[in-house]
């Protein structure tokens, strides 16, 4: 019987975003390209690595041509880090968890109470630096509760108390909030173009607001999810005092409670919200790279329930479908049926765990098991 015969012409797009504690969105794509090209050895494969908005989105945005920039900021804690944000003439895409994120805390640290976003204000500000007229702000993975106050501090905002002194850092220290003085913002703020890009719609307080949600996460307990709830609350009406009826009004609207609040922030800058990926994926070029494709792979750590609802693998199977490509993804582990893959788009779905069905190992070896998933996937769709 004859070989079956190979169609090098079908150019295969690799756009996934990270396996979260494994393998970067860049190491993901370097994996499967290995993977396919076992069995086609010389298939045109274009790795374009998507992120949503959280963490890797500076480094998504550096492997599809952005300049990488550095700067000293200040932690979660204060302490001095180096963080980056990613430049492309006049556009720059700069990520909150770089300066703000959980993985600046010292291991097993949380400062629920405490942590500020300082440290984001300051990248922003280096992105003005830079000469930025775009600035797409990725925000998620925070360690923060703070409602962007430490953000706006940092771009000249001034939060008091009623002995007019600077109100401590983080969401707890805002319960003492007397006065708000947004007047000394940077000017430059005016007249740039701000889009907040994040996967989470919730509303700044209340049972769906960002303590209540996402403060667990950060080690916040019952009643210091009850204490920053109270004083966003209170930090929304001092600035409904200092701007007018818009603070309220950004109080409710989708993306206010994201990562920990900042989203408020950033609406109070004037920012537009829109979908993590969808930014994401105009700012990489992925509307061109999906034209050149056949076959598009996408992916990430867990395809679950929370994938259907902003995550990368959706947005990207949502555009591919649009364009009438068909769409497979990569990931570590699998809990959605076939039929909710298929509404997403997404033909089949390739957990390492079917490869490996020892989950410590796949977490271990992700980078040799996914070449050999990617082979499947190639002898499945490719030959």
């Amino acid at each position: 019987m004859a070989d079956a015969v190979v169609d090098n012409s079908r150019r295969v797009l690799v756009a996934a975003d990270k396996f979260k504690g494994s393998l970067t969105a860049v190491e993901v794509a370097e994996r499967v390209t290995a993977g396919l090209r076992r069995v086609v050895p010389d298939l045109q494969v274009e790795a374009l690595p998507v992120a949503d908005g959280g963490d890797g989105t500076v480094d998504a945005a550096v492997a599809a041509g952005f300049e990488r920039r550095e700067i000293r900021v200040a932690g979660p804690l204060g302490q001095e880090v180096t963080a980056a944000f990613a430049l492309r003439g006049d556009t720059a895409v700069v990520e909150m968890a770089e300066a703000s994120g959980l993985q600046r805390l010292p291991a097993g640290v949380f400062a629920p109470l405490t942590a500020s976003t300082y440290g984001s204000g300051e990248l922003l500000r280096g992105a003005l630096d830079a000469g930025a007229r775009t600035i797409v702000f990725g925000v998620g993975g925070s360690a923060t509760t703070d409602g962007g106050a430490g953000m706006l501090s940092a771009l000249g905002a001034r939060f008091l108390d009623e002995e007019g002194e600077p109100v401590p850092p983080g969401g707890g220290g805002l319960a003492a909030l007397a006065r708000a003085d947004l007047s000394g913002l940077d000017p430059r703020l005016a007249s740039v173009e701000l889009v907040l890009a994040s996967d989470v719609d919730n509303p700044l307080t209340g049972p769906k607001g960002a303590p209540a949600v996402y403060g667990p996460q950060k080690g916040a307990s019952p009643d210091d999810v009850s204490t920053l709830d109270a004083a966003l609350a209170h930090y929304a009406k001092v600035l409904q005092d200092a701007v007018g009826a818009r603070a309220a009004e950004y109080a409710v609207a989708p993306g206010a409670g994201a990562a920990g609040g900042i989203g408020y922030g950033a609406l109070l800058l004037g920012a537009r919200f829109r979908p993590g990926i969808e930014v994401m994926l105009d700012v990489l070029g992925f509307a061109p790279a999906l034209e050149r494709a056949y076959l598009v792979i996408t992916g990430e750590g867990s395809l679950d329930e929370q994938t259907l609802h902003g995550k990368a693998p959706a947005g990207v199977a949502a555009a591919a479908r649009a364009a009438g490509k068909e769409v497979v993804a990569v990931c570590g582990r699998l809990t959605l049926p076939p039929e909710a893959l298929g509404r997403a788009g997404i033909r089949r779905a390739y957990p390492l765990t079917d490869v490996e069905p020892d989950v410590a190992r796949c977490i271990a070896e992700a980078g040799p098991i996914l070449e050999r998933v990617a082979a499947n996937i190639a002898r499945d769709f490719l030959a």
